[in-house]
């Protein structure tokens, strides 16, 4: 099977292509950089010991992403590319539209063109919890979120138009931990917009203090919970996914989660463990966007994929922590 990753060189991008090489397929990259580090790309490589196309692309750009498909030969295409920070899109909504929808609109546009009909994309929802993908779309709580939600309808009419299209709606939430080789990770440009990169980030002495988002909410300690992922695990999940739209046509929505929230508090408290460090932190206001808590329920993923969370909270700790302490500026200037 041969993938083309759009922002392959980014957090989950780089670790879904180690492992699809791991799991023998052949891969593309394509990425602007935006937001990851050509370094990335490299380590990929170290890691698996194998060569692949790597395109320096914006994939908004129609001429560019034609001529990855041109040049290659992609069964199928899994899909990162796009802006995703929660807050960010309440206070530039229009760039997350833009950037967001046109991603998607021009890679389904050139897949057409090419005569690819694999498409995976990581997705979201906002129902009652635990999320079930057999719930409708309920309303978003950020334009990021919004974004998310557009694209699922996309792809439901265009395999609706298209008999021969197969797409999948991977619906997680909160990837963390890194490989346990420490060679790649979540580098993000800038403060971090993620829990967990903010608390590597202070406890390798980076960053002062962890700001969390409120300490009022109906919780159990009045801190946001959340399905956290390790991101290996998430990776898996989306080689389970190539493999299934071989052979099945349609559009799909499937969990990938571990079904057991956690709030700021314990993941803190979790990194302390894992890491030896202390992680100062003090509670601010709520952030725009921030549900007090979500979860989803996997079970489909198991049915359909055969898959199911492998990792806990501390494997993901110690594993961010491997990253960091290894990596503390994150990825050097490429």
């Amino acid at each position: 099977m041969n993938v083309l990753l759009t922002g392959g060189a980014g957090y989950i991008g780089s670790h879904t292509a180690v492992e699809l090489l791991n799991r023998g397929c052949d891969i593309v990259i394509a990425d602007d950089y935006s937001n990851s580090s050509p370094v990335a790309v490299e380590r990929i490589r170290q890691i698996t010991g194998r060569d692949f196309p790597a395109y320096h692309a914006d994939v908004t750009d129609r001429e560019a992403v034609r001529r990855i498909f041109r040049e290659n030969k992609i069964d199928c295409v899994i899909h990162f590319a796009g802006k995703k920070a929660v807050g960010e899109s309440v206070k530039i909504p229009l760039s997350y539209y833009r950037t967001n929808l046109d991603a998607a609109l021009t890679v389904l546009e050139c897949m057409k063109e090419a005569s690819v009909s694999r498409f995976i994309f990581s997705s979201g929802s906002l129902n009652p919890i635990p999320y079930r993908e057999d719930m409708p779309r309920g309303e978003c709580s950020s334009p990021y979120g919004t974004t998310k939600a557009m694209i699922e309808k996309i792809l439901e009419d265009a395999c609706h138009a298209d008999p021969a299209l197969s797409a999948v709606l991977l619906r997680y939430f909160n990837p963390i931990g890194a490989h346990p080789s420490g060679l790649i990770g979540e580098d993000p440009q800038g403060i971090p917009n993620n829990l967990l990169p903010y608390i590597a980030q202070v406890a390798v002495g980076r960053r002062e203090k962890l700001t969390v988002f409120g300490g009022d909410y109906p919780t159990p300690d009045g801190t946001c919970r959340r399905d956290y992922l390790h991101v290996m695990d998430l990776a898996a999940g989306h080689h389970r996914a190539a493999c299934y739209t071989m052979e099945h046509p349609g559009v799909t929505a499937v969990n990938l989660g571990t079904g057991t929230p956690y709030s700021v508090l314990e993941v803190i408290e979790a990194f302390r463990k894992a890491s030896g460090r202390e992680v100062p932190y003090v509670i601010g206001p709520r952030r725009a966007g921030d549900l007090p808590e979500y979860w989803a329920d996997a079970a489909k993923a198991k049915e359909l994929f055969g898959w199911q969370a492998q990792y806990t909270l501390q494997d993901m700790c110690r594993d961010t922590w491997a990253w960091q302490s290894k990596n503390p500026q994150g990825y050097p200037k490429a």
